[in-house]
This record gives C-alpha cells, sequence and structure tokens, in this order.
C-alpha cells in the first residue's frame, strides 16, 4: 500500500495543514506480488545509494531439510495467511504455504524485498 501521508485530521477533528510537501523517501510504492513461473527478477533503487531484488516470477525455493538445504521445484501456492485470495493468483509472500517436490514449505523470506524464496519443511 502507498504511504499517503500523515491524516489531515487531529484526534480532536480539527483540521491539521501540510507544511510541507512529500519526499522522495517517503513515497511508496505498489508491493512486488511474487508469482509462479519462470524466474525473473528487477533491481529498484533503495534509499543510501543502495538496490533491493526483486522477486517478479519465481519458481524454486531453498527448502530447509533435516540434512541442509536443497533446491526444490515450486509447484503450487496452498495457503496464504496474508491474503486468501492470494493462494487463487498464486503468489507467494512471507509466511505462504506452498507445495514443493519436497513438500509442503512455509516461506520464511520476503521474496519482494530479498528477490529469493527461502522455505521450512511444515510437517
Amino acid at each position: 500500500m502507498k504511504f499517503q501521508g500523515r491524516s489531515t485530521r487531529k484526534r480532536t477533528g480539527g483540521r491539521r495543514r501540510n507544511f510541507r510537501n512529500k519526499r522522495k523517501h517517503e513515497l511508496g510504492d505498489e508491493p512486488t506480488e511474487t508469482r509462479l513461473g519462470e524466474a525473473a527478477r528487477k533491481e529498484v533503487d533503495a534509499r543510501g545509494n543502495t538496490t533491493k531484488v526483486r522477486a517478479v516470477q519465481a519458481d524454486t525455493a531453498t527448502v530447509a531439510t533435516d540434512d541442509g538445504t536443497v533446491a526444490a521445484e515450486i509447484e503450487d501456492v496452498v495457503e496464504n495467511p496474508s491474503n486468501p485470495n492470494y493462494v487463487r493468483r498464486n503468489i507467494v509472500t512471507k509466511g505462504a504455504i506452498v507445495e514443493t517436490s519436497e513438500g509442503r514449505a512455509r516461506v520464511t523470506s520476503r521474496p519482494g524485498q530479498d528477490g529469493q524464496i527461502n522455505a521450512v519443511l511444515v510437517e
């Protein structure tokens, strides 16, 4: 969700006027809704002369198992507590339960921020 700035009303209901315009670092950006599909990433400028890598689409996940980590193929999004609508649209966010070649796994990384999908097996 985009940041709209401070409320124009006080708690008392009185009017609050802007004392300056929005700054570049205060502007929001649309969320990167990482979908299932052929791997695609994009670099975005971030604050402090850095860049973020965002996963636009992804098809593999690094799944942590008892033996270590395995690169597993993502087959389907099974559950997403942040938004039930994301399951139908196959959108992966942190906390989403995905069906992988290793079994069901819960996503622990933020694909829209990190550019990769890390997950832990769910028993």
